[in-house]
């Protein structure tokens, strides 16, 4: 196998800075005159990192980075793909309530107060919610019912394809009163202050 080129590894390093930095930029809606003037590095600085052109110091790179809160390896490295395609078998399983119920959690990356999550809910199963964060909604779509979901002392009675949306920050649990398993997404969504649902 033939060495890599010195001149090979500048220019991919030059196309990997320039993808990063854009995305990362982009990511944050920040324009490239507010990343100059957060970093400290003239905006022409940083159009010519962006477009893959300049040679930028060492310095300016660390001040880059850090204003945009990431480290050198993250603007040189190769780019990733936006997209990620979780297998089945990888997808992360819970059982709960003595092994019947069956939590999947589908949500790949940690995003702050927000959930999803398929439960496979044996016949006459039951499984108790924890409350969430205060200010969260909860949407419990029933794929195969039927589903009974108590919320604060109310009782909701939900077959295949209904949706009951309800206050997340409550005590909730599920019940499959049926003879077959049930099956229900639930999605947790953090709702900022003066929305209503």
């Amino acid at each position: 196998m033939d060495p890599i080129a010195p001149r090979e590894i500048t220019d991919n390093l030059a196309g990997n800075l320039a993808a990063n930095l854009l995305a990362l930029r982009r990511e944050r809606a920040w324009t490239q005159q507010q990343l100059a003037e957060r970093s400290g590095v003239p905006r022409s600085t940083i159009a010519g990192m962006e477009s893959g052109a300049g040679n930028p110091s060492l310095a300016n790179l660390a001040r880059v980075a850090g204003s945009l809160g990431v480290g050198l390896e993250e603007l040189l490295v190769r780019p990733r793909s936006a997209c990620k395609l979780i297998r089945a078998k990888d997808i992360p399983l819970r059982d709960r309530s003595r092994g019947r119920v069956r939590v999947h959690k589908l949500l790949p990356e940690r995003v702050r107060g927000l959930e999803i999550d398929r439960m496979d809910i044996d016949a006459g199963a039951s499984l108790g919610g924890t409350p969430h964060v205060t200010g969260t909604k909860e949407y419990c779509y029933c794929l195969r019912g039927p589903l009974q979901v108590l919320v604060s002392g109310e009782a909701f009675a939900l077959e295949s394809g209904d949706v009951l949306a309800f206050p997340g920050d409550q005590r909730h649990s599920y019940r499959n009163p049926g003879r077959h398993e049930a099956t229900a997404f639930s999605v947790v969504v953090p709702i900022p202050a003066g929305v209503s649902g």
